[in-house]
């Protein structure tokens, strides 16, 4: 008995170890593939200030520069990425007759003082705890920025590697006003930063569109479901509709924590085995390509959980509609709840999705409604219902079922309360039936873009 009870004990281990090793073994076929075309870091000929970026609103010019890793490293003389922290540079100009404050923790709830980050690398052999918090002291920016005076420095905040929404909130005795700016990293290798979003399309193939009711039937005959690459088989429902400018879009995501995913290439292949190994959560891992318009995913996101096994995950792609001048991005959400190996896949290992992509539709709905620029919210016919009971499948075999509707977000610069989103009359939801809605089946709607 006491044998057989150690049998039984050990053959999840070997099984796992099985699993593990198979995985690794697709790991190394697939880095020696990519890596000689794909290796090393994106060149970038400019500094942080070199990339910089200015908004103006009345009297008040702000700018905002991204340093990378080795840059910020440079600036402090260590390496603050190593300690998951990243600097915002950030200038203010102020040609008012006040005197106004930068709300940091508009930026970052969770950022870092000075003198915290100094503490946390004087054990590092390096300068001194007084002398690098005097350094880094004088690095920072601070209020207040004084009538006909120009202020910058940095903000420590949490490292987001690729992509940051950087908000600048700016208060004075009576006025405030808000910027938002993303920042990227040229460094990191991103799916979106291979797109030309100006030459998708040429001009004639565009679609203007100024109705809603001819908004929503165009979006009604959508295609069901992204497929494969030649078009052959249909996978996940699309199941999301975005409308809005871009910038506006991205830092809507970025707000919620949501990451943008790497492409594929040796650096992020080694980092998804090293999670796989550790189990642990690698924020950025690449998604397989899906197809829609004869091509890939033009813009890919996630939110991770403690492991690589599970996230949830969305693609999205650019349509050739403009609503009043607006872009619409198509996109397909669904939520990976644990890993499987498949012939049915081109990497022998994929994610397994959770059939419930309604619910995964619905969270990102929720969450993004916190992010302060979604401004309205319709639902209109996409896939059609499958229930539990006859589930339809994606390329790789999992089942999926779905009440069959697309939801479509209406995008605007930051802030929207939640008291400002409204709920267009379209297709009803249940879980929305109760709330606060505008126009009609066919109608413009108040507040409509």
């Amino acid at each position: 008995m006491e044998a057989h009870a150690i049998r039984m004990e050990t053959a999840p281990t070997r099984r796992a170890n099985r699993a593990a090793a198979g995985f690794c073994l697709w790991m190394a076929v697939a880095l020696t593939a990519h890596g000689c075309a794909t290796s090393g870091s994106v060149q970038n000929d400019k500094s942080y200030k070199e990339r910089a970026e200015t908004q103006v609103q009345g009297d008040l010019s702000v700018t905002v520069a991204l340093p990378t890793a080795a840059e910020a490293a440079e600036i402090y003389g260590v390496d603050l990425a190593e300690r998951q922290i990243q600097p915002v540079w950030i200038e203010v100009r102020n040609d008012a007759d006040v005197p106004y404050w930068f709300l940091s923790s508009g930026l970052d709830p969770n950022d870092y003082s000075p003198s915290e980050v100094a503490y946390a690398f004087a054990g590092d052999g390096v300068d001194g705890k007084d002398a690098l918090s005097a350094r880094f002291a004088a690095l920072q920016f601070t209020n207040p920025i004084m009538p006909g005076t120009t202020v910058s420095g940095f903000l420590l905040t949490n490292l987001d590697e690729g992509v940051k929404a950087v908000d600048v909130d700016l208060i004075a005795r009576f006025d405030a006003k808000s910027f938002t700016f993303i920042a990227t990293d040229p460094s990191f290798r991103f799916v979106i930063s291979r797109v030309n979003f100006d030459t998708l399309y040429r001009q004639d193939e565009l679609v203007h569109v100024n109705e809603e009711s001819e908004l929503r039937k165009l979006l009604e005959g959508l295609p069901c479901c992204v497929t494969n690459a030649d078009g052959t088989k249909n996978g996940d429902p699309l199941n999301l509709v975005l409308i809005g400018e871009k910038d506006d879009i991205i830092a809507a995501f970025t707000r919620r924590r949501w990451h943008p995913t790497e492409v594929v290439w040796s650096g992020s292949l080694w980092r998804t085995v090293r999670s796989f190994l550790a189990r642990s959560r690698y924020r950025y891992s690449p998604i397989s390509p899906l197809y829609l318009y004869g091509r890939p995913q033009d813009a890919a996101g996630q939110k991770a959980r403690a492991t690589i096994h599970e996230r949830n995950h969305v693609r999205f792609w650019l349509s050739p509609i403009r609503f009043r001048g607006a872009d619409v991005y198509v996109g397909q959400i669904s939520r990976d709840i644990g890993v499987k190996f498949t012939l049915k896949s081109p990497t022998i290992s994929t994610h397994v999705i959770d059939p419930d992509v309604d619910e995964a539709r619905r969270y990102l709905v929720e969450d993004l409604a916190y992010s302060q620029a979604l401004h309205r919210i319709g639902f209109v016919k996409g896939v059609g219902a499958s229930g539990k009971s006859g589930p339809r499948e994606n390329l790789v075999g999992d089942p999926w079922y779905s009440d069959g509707l697309r939801a479509v977000l209406f995008f605007e610069p930051r802030p929207y309360s939640l008291s400002e989103l409204k709920v267009l009359n379209w297709e009803p939801v249940p879980s929305l039936r109760h709330a606060p809605t505008v126009g009609g089946a066919g109608g413009q709607g108040s507040g409509s873009r």
